[in-house]
């Protein structure tokens, strides 16, 4: 039997509670999922070391692109800290260059410090690839880049906005990552676009699960503390892509 998994990425302590309850298989830890992820508070990341599931930390310091100056990447490292401390399962980093190709020097700087953290406490930090792999020139290369730097898995859209429409691509990165390193496709990930994602080949699925919230209190939409369509993880939305997923088992 083939397990496939569903990570489900939240950004308040109400989505860790619907992740779990709707049967997510895993987290990654976020803020501002608006923006693509940030790094979350450390009130957060306390509350979700309780989950009883394995937690993976985004380690993004700002919104935009991936090429990091040195105060982003003492920042990044100190959030890689901060999820070994708090006893998490994961981290999720990202760097590129300025031509998009992946920081292969900023990258295994992370990638030490994670290894150094994890052989302290006596467990590994799973390390996930993200979506600043999507951006690179050439991303079956940058796969190669990934293996050899150690990762765990590929955070992935195959090159596309959304994952559905790369589904030629993804398939291609299963065939070359050839159990190596998984890849995790993202973005897009629904009840409708699953089925076609997974017959790329993929056994890990990254998904948001929000659903819009009921309408919000106007006073609050006009000071701009609430956007006009807020979200919010759904309990539902997770228990059906992992019926789907269970289903898909074979």
């Amino acid at each position: 039997m083939t397990r496939r998994l569903l990570e489900v990425c939240v950004e308040d302590a109400h989505g860790i509670a619907a992740a779990v309850a709707g049967g997510a298989d895993r987290i990654e830890l976020c803020a501002a999922l608006d923006v693509g992820g940030l790094t979350p508070p450390a009130s957060l990341v306390r509350a979700a070391a309780q989950a009883p599931l394995p937690v993976h930390l985004l380690a993004r310091p700002r919104a935009g692109g991936f090429v990091h100056d040195a105060a982003n990447r003492a920042l990044v490292a100190d959030d890689i800290r901060t999820a070994a401390e708090a006893g998490l399962a994961g981290i999720v980093i990202g760097a590129s260059l300025r031509d998009h190709r992946l920081d292969r020097e900023t990258l295994a700087a992370w990638i030490a410090l994670a290894r150094d953290l994890g052989a302290a406490r006596g467990r590994p930090l799973s390390l996930t690839l993200h979506r600043a792999f999507d951006l690179v020139p050439d991303l079956p290369v940058a796969l190669e880049t990934a293996v050899a730097l150690g990762f765990d898995r590929i955070l992935t859209s195959g090159g596309q906005p959304q994952a559905v429409d790369a589904v030629p691509m993804l398939t291609t990165l299963v065939e070359r990552a050839a159990g190596r390193i998984v890849i995790l496709a993202g973005s897009g990930v629904s009840a409708t676009t699953l089925p076609a994602i997974l017959a790329s080949g993929v056994t890990e699925v990254h998904a948001s699960c929000r659903a819009p919230l009921p309408e919000q209190d106007e006073t609050l939409t006009r000071f701009r503390f609430s956007p006009a369509t807020a979200k919010a993880t759904d309990v539902e939305t997770v228990a059906g892509l992992i019926t789907m997923l269970r289903a898909a088992e074979t």
